[in-house]
């Protein structure tokens, strides 16, 4: 298969025009059936109510796309109807808080019925000695599910600030579809650059301020369909790179989840228990705000898109020296924190007081 220009950017803008032209009827809508963000705990970062019924102008954008550009793929269509029972379990989680369990049992549902119509991870790299490790077809089946339902949590989690989710998801989905072109692997590009699209045309409304959040339909979406999409062809071993290694730095998924677990567990709580101590909550406690702490992470999620690229090109001395250099920035900013509160306190207590003697001496040239 072959791809023009057209081929490839044509998926990206139906989806992000489709997203873009669903999101206003999605603010109005949501708070007519219900589909709101109550800010009822000092966890969230917001202070008014929210709709939170975004995922429907995601998913509607990404099927209508996936269905005119990739639909006759039989990998393509396992993954819209894996994405399809996502997205409706996300629905019914924005309306109605549904448990946990629920929640999981529906990820391995969707997954299952992916594995089912063919999408499937058969093998692995083997690093030590060349080729593949080709897997029997019981743990082709539970480490096809444990991917899908592993990432999906990891975007789901990070849908903690305005914009966070939609502008990594993105900027992972852009990359992964670079990576998957520069291989030959087109119909992976073409899927890639939907979500990529999908997202995109969300994200004006998302960014802070926000407008509308996109919810479990729309964080567990994307989550899904960059798994899915990135199963098929060469580009599984890049999306380690470009989604699971920003997760580690900044806050996103799978070191983040198994903090959580670490942290709750030694708490005697629930390992579903929400709470303020995830890495992005950490970058905002350092002093940033919501729009620097968002953009820091798009900045480092860029970088490690390259990386992506870089890997899948066997470059592996510069994808080390890159992500060292993104280790130690981003380790600076969270364990630097003390310093920048007492200075910005320090700073705010010197104008008061500035202040509070310029007063004085006017009221005394007056006299």
């Amino acid at each position: 298969m072959t791809a023009t220009s057209f081929d490839l950017w044509a998926p990206l803008v139906v989806a992000g025009i489709i997203s873009a032209f669903l999101t206003p009827f999605a603010i109005w809508i949501a708070p007519k059936i219900g589909a709101m963000d109550i800010p009822k705990d000092n966890r969230r970062v917001h202070n008014k109510p929210m709709p939170r019924f975004g995922g429907i102008a995601i998913f509607a954008g990404m099927m209508i796309s996936w269905g005119l550009f990739a639909g006759d793929a039989p990998a393509i269509k396992g993954a819209m109807a894996g994405t399809t029972i996502i997205y409706i379990l996300g629905a019914v989680d924005d309306l109605k808080n549904v448990r946990p369990i629920i929640k999981f049992s529906g990820q391995v549902l969707g997954a299952a019925v992916a594995f089912a119509m063919g999408l499937r991870i058969q093998f692995i790299t083997n690093w030590f000695s060349g080729g593949h490790m080709i897997f029997g077809d019981v743990a082709c089946c539970v480490i096809t599910i444990l991917w899908l339902v592993a990432i999906t949590n990891a975007v789901n989690l990070i849908d903690g600030l305005d914009g966070l989710a939609a502008g990594i998801a993105a900027i992972s989905a852009l990359c992964l579809a670079y990576v998957a072109y520069i291989h030959g692997q087109y119909m992976s590009t073409i899927a890639m650059m939907v979500v990529a699209g999908a997202a995109l045309g969300f994200l004006p409304y998302n960014f802070n301020p926000a407008k509308i959040f996109m919810g479990d339909g729309g964080s567990q979406v994307l989550g899904f369909a960059i798994a899915s999409i990135s199963i098929i062809g060469a580009v599984k071993s890049a999306t380690l790179v470009v989604v699971l290694i920003p997760a580690l730095v900044l806050g996103l998924p799978i070191f983040d989840t198994l903090m959580a677990i670490i942290r709750r567990t030694a708490r005697h709580q629930s390992i579903s228990t929400a709470d303020k101590e995830h890495l992005h909550h950490k970058i905002l406690k350092a002093g940033f705000g919501q729009r620097r702490a968002v953009m820091l992470m798009y900045s480092v999620s860029g970088v490690m898109g390259i990386i992506a690229v870089l890997y899948s090109r066997e470059l592996y001395v510069e994808c080390v020296g890159l992500l060292a250099v993104v280790v130690m920035i981003v380790g600076v900013i969270l364990t630097d924190t003390g310093s920048n509160k007492v200075s910005i306190r320090g700073m705010r207590l010197i104008r008061e007081d500035l202040s509070e003697a310029d007063r004085i001496r006017n009221k005394k040239n007056k006299k």
